[in-house]
C-alpha cells in the first residue's frame, strides 16, 4: 500500500518557524477543511507556453463568494525567474489563452461586459481590444500560421420548423407564447436546455478585428478549426443525412478559404476528429477508431498526408487512449497525453511509434471529485522542447509545472493555495490494490483518512463511486473527498472495471453488463478496509453521482450492509434513459444495442427500478432540476418506488443545476453536507450516542 506524502509539509514547517495570524488558530474546527473552505480554493488550468519558451500563460481560477462562481483570470509566468503577474485587469472572467505564432499577441475569450467576447492583448503594451461583436459564444479560436487571421466556431441560428402561421395579436394583447415545433431527434442537451434550431459553424476574421466571415454552411455542425496552411482549414463534423442516428460518427474535412469548397479527408465508419497539422503542413495527426457499436472504444492515434492519403495508425500496440496530441516544433515527433492508472501521463513518440515518457502525475483540475483532468503545451527554446503542464497533487489542486522534453529539470512554478491549505489538517491518501472477488482482477483505489485516524475499527466509511462510467479517479485533491474526511469519514474511491486508464479490455468488461461485476470490485475494496480494521463494519455508507449514482442504487438492491446510501443523479431505468435523455440514441445504439419496444428486458434487467422491492437501506436521492443527461424523472422514479416500498428516503432537487451539480461552490457544499447529514441520521454510533444522552 502506498501513502501519498503531503506537499504542504515544508510550507507547514515554515509556518511554524515564522509565526503568522494563522498560528493563533488553535481550535480543531479552525484546522478542518470546513464547508466555507471550498470558497478559498484556487487552481490552475490551460497552460500555454510562448513560442520562445520564456513565458507560460495560464488560467488562474478562484471562487467568487459573492457571485457563487468559479472565475478565471489570465496570469503569465517568467520561466527563467519563476515570477508571475496578472496579464489583464480584474474585470470579468477570461480564458482559453493562445499565443500568436510570433509571441507578440495573445488571443483569449472574455465575459468582462456580461457577454461573450473574443479579444487580443498586445504583450508589449498590455492593451487589448475586442475583435468583433459576436451574437453567440465563440469556441476553439486559433491563429493562422502567419498570424494574420483567426478561426473559431460559433452557433448559427436556423429556421424554426412549423406547420401554421399564427394570426397577429392585437397591440397590447396578452396572448400565450407560440407553440414550439420540434423535429430533431436530439432537441435538448445538458447544460443548454432545449436547443435552438441551427448549427455550429466555423468563422474567420482578421487578427486586427472586423466582421467574421462564415466559412462553413449547412444543417450539420462543423467545428474544431485547425489551420492546415494560411488558406486551408480543417474542421470536424458529420454531414451524413442520418447523422442523428449515428451519434459518434464524424469526419475530418478540408475547407478552402478561397472558394469555401469543402472535401472530406476521412471516410471510414467511425469517428475521426481533432486534426493537428504538422508544422510544415505536410501531415495531419488525428484521433479516432473503427466503430464497433460498443458502449466504449478507445481513441487511436493516426497520421495521414495533408490530402487525406496514406492513413496509418501510429503505435498500434500502445495500450493508452490519447486525449491530447501536439507536434514537436520541428515536426519530427508528437507529444501524447493519455490516462494511465489514475493519472495522466505525457509521452513523446517518433513517427515510427516509438514512445518515451516525459512526465506523469498530470491532473488536478477537477476540483469537486478526483477525476484526472489536465493539459499541456510545448515550445522550443533553441536547444530542445520545453513542456508546460498542469501538475496534480493529493493535498492541493492543480499547479503549473514545466519540464524538458527529456524528462529533466522538472519544476512546479505556482503555489496557489499556500495561504490556506498548509494551515489545515488535510486528509492524507493511501493507495490500495485489491483483487476482485469476482475474477481476481486487480482493482485500484485510494482512501482518504481523517486527521485523527487510527486503525481501530471505529471509523465510519464512505464509498464514493465515480461517474462515466468510462472515466477514472486518481490520487488528486478533491473538495468533496476532503470534506468527507474532515468530518471523520474514512473515504475510499475506486476505479472498478469499466474505468478508463487500464486498457480497452478493462473498460469494455462492462459492455452490455453495466451494472454488473463492478459491484464485486467495489465490495472487495470495502471488505479489504474492514479487514484492515480501518472502519467499523456497522458504519458503512455509499454514494456516487451519475454512473456512481446508478451503482449506488444497484448496490442497495444487492446488499443491506450499508447503513445508508445517497444516489446522486442516477440512471434508474434504462428504458426511459434510452427514450428521453440527451444521449438517448447513444444508449440505444451503443449501450444496450436493442430497441426498448421489442426487447424491454434487455433494458430492465440492468435497471435498479426492476429490483426496488429488494432494497431496505435508507436511500437519499439527489438530482439537478435542469439535468438532461440523467433527467430528474430518473431520480423521481427511484424516490417514488422507494416510498411505495416503505423504504426510508428523501428527494433533493437542486434548483438551476444541470448534470454537473457542483458547478457552483454553494451547490458543492449543499451536495456534500446534505449527504453527510443523511448518513449521520442513520449512523448507528451516533444513534447510540444520542440514546445514551437521552437516558
Amino acid at each position: 500500500m502506498k501513502r501519498y506524502l503531503s506537499s504542504t509539509a515544508a510550507a507547514l514547517a515554515i509556518a511554524l518557524a515564522f509565526p503568522s495570524a494563522h498560528a493563533d488558530e488553535t481550535t480543531a474546527d479552525s484546522k478542518r477543511f470546513t464547508a466555507e473552505r471550498v470558497f478559498d480554493i484556487e487552481y490552475a488550468t490551460d497552460p500555454q507556453i510562448s513560442p520562445d519558451a520564456k513565458s507560460i500563460l495560464y488560467v488562474r481560477h478562484s471562487m467568487d463568494k459573492m457571485k457563487d462562481r468559479d472565475t478565471g483570470h489570465l496570469w503569465v509566468i517568467n520561466t527563467e525567474t519563476g515570477t508571475q503577474r496578472p496579464l489583464l485587469g480584474a474585470e470579468g472572467s477570461a480564458g482559453a489563452p493562445r499565443w500568436s505564432p510570433d509571441g507578440s499577441r495573445v488571443l483569449y475569450t472574455s465575459t468582462a461586459k456580461g457577454k461573450p467576447e473574443l479579444k487580443v492583448v498586445y504583450m508589449d503594451t498590455g492593451l487589448s481590444h475586442a475583435l468583433a461583436q459576436l451574437p453567440k459564444s465563440p469556441s476553439g479560436a486559433t491563429w493562422s500560421p502567419d498570424g494574420r487571421h483567426i478561426a473559431f466556431s460559433m452557433f448559427v441560428p436556423g429556421e424554426k420548423p412549423g406547420f401554421a402561421t399564427p394570426p397577429k395579436a392585437p397591440e397590447g394583447a396578452e396572448w400565450s407564447d407560440p407553440v414550439k415545433v420540434i423535429d430533431d431527434l436530439t432537441f435538448r442537451f445538458d447544460g443548454q436546455g432545449y436547443l435552438e434550431d441551427g448549427a455550429t459553424h466555423v468563422f474567420v476574421l482578421p487578427a486586427e478585428g472586423g466582421t467574421p466571415r462564415q466559412v462553413t454552411q449547412g444543417d450539420a455542425d462543423l467545428s474544431g478549426p485547425a489551420w492546415l496552411d494560411n488558406d486551408t482549414l480543417l474542421v470536424s463534423g458529420n454531414q451524413a443525412e442520418d447523422r442523428d442516428m449515428d451519434p459518434v460518427e464524424s469526419e475530418i474535412y478540408a475547407v478552402e478559404l478561397s472558394d469555401l469548397s469543402i472535401r472530406p479527408l476521412t471516410s471510414r465508419n467511425g469517428p475521426d476528429h481533432s486534426p493537428v497539422p504538422s508544422p510544415d503542413g505536410q501531415m495531419i495527426a488525428f484521433r479516432g477508431y473503427d466503430d464497433e457499436e460498443k458502449s466504449y472504444q478507445q481513441n487511436n492515434l493516426y497520421l495521414m498526408a495533408a490530402d487525406g492519403s496514406n492513413v496509418r495508425e501510429l503505435a498500434p500496440d500502445f495500450p493508452g487512449s490519447p486525449s491530447q496530441i501536439e507536434w514537436a516544433p520541428d515536426g519530427k515527433s508528437l507529444y501524447v497525453l493519455f490516462e494511465d492508472h489514475g493519472v495522466l501521463t505525457l509521452n513523446e513518440t517518433d513517427l515510427q511509434g516509438r514512445m518515451t515518457q516525459v512526465a506523469t502525475g498530470i491532473g488536478g483540475t477537477s476540483i469537486g471529485r478526483p477525476y484526472a483532468g489536465g493539459s499541456f503545451s510545448v515550445a522550443r527554446d533553441g536547444r530542445r522542447e520545453q513542456i508546460a503542464y498542469t501538475a496534480g497533487f493529493s493535498d492541493r489542486p492543480s499547479e503549473i509545472a514545466a519540464i524538458r522534453s527529456d524528462g529533466r529539470e522538472g519544476r512546479v512554478l505556482t503555489d496557489l493555495n499556500s495561504d490556506v491549505l498548509p494551515y489545515l489538517d488535510m486528509a492524507p491518501l493511501e493507495e490500495l490494490k485489491v483483487a476482485s472477488s469476482h475474477d481476481g482482477r486487480e482493482i485500484e483505489a485510494w482512501v482518504a483518512l481523517p486527521p485523527d485516524f487510527e486503525a481501530n475499527g471505529s471509523f465510519p466509511l464512505i464509498l464514493e463511486i465515480h461517474g462515466g462510467p468510462f472515466s477514472m479517479y486518481g490520487p488528486f485533491f478533491a473538495s468533496e473527498i476532503q470534506r468527507y474526511a474532515a468530518e471523520g469519514y474514512v473515504t475510499v474511491y475506486v476505479n472498478p472495471r469499466g474505468s478508463t486508464g487500464y486498457g480497452e479490455e478493462f473498460a469494455q468488461a462492462i459492455d452490455r453488463a453495466y451494472p454488473g461485476h463492478d459491484y464485486d470490485d467495489l465490495m472487495s475494496v470495502v471488505d479489504d478496509l474492514v479487514a484492515r480494521n480501518y472502519v467499523d463494519p456497522d458504519r458503512l455508507f455509499v454514494t456516487g453521482g451519475s454512473g456512481g449514482g446508478i451503482l449506488t442504487a444497484w448496490i442497495v438492491t444487492r446488499t443491506d450492509r450499508f447503513a445508508a446510501a445517497a444516489s446522486v443523479k442516477p440512471v434508474i431505468n434504462w428504458m426511459t434513459m434510452a427514450m428521453a435523455s440527451d444521449i438517448s440514441q447513444y444508449v440505444r445504439r451503443h449501450w444496450i444495442r436493442e430497441d426498448p419496444w421489442t426487447n424491454p428486458e434487455a433494458f430492465l434487467s440492468l435497471s435498479p427500478i426492476s429490483y426496488v422491492d429488494q432494497i431496505v437501506t435508507p436511500t437519499l436521492v439527489m438530482v439537478g432540476e435542469e439535468d438532461w443527461r440523467t433527467p430528474a424523472w430518473e431520480a423521481e422514479q427511484f424516490y417514488t418506488a422507494l416510498k411505495m416500498n416503505d423504504v426510508e428516503t428523501a428527494l433533493i432537487r437542486v434548483p438551476g443545476a444541470s448534470h454537473y451539480i457542483a458547478g457552483r461552490p454553494s451547490r458543492l457544499i449543499a451536495k456534500t453536507d446534505n449527504i453527510m447529514g443523511w448518513f449521520a441520521k442513520f449512523d448507528p454510533a451516533k444513534s447510540e450516542s444520542k440514546s445514551g444522552t437521552d437516558e
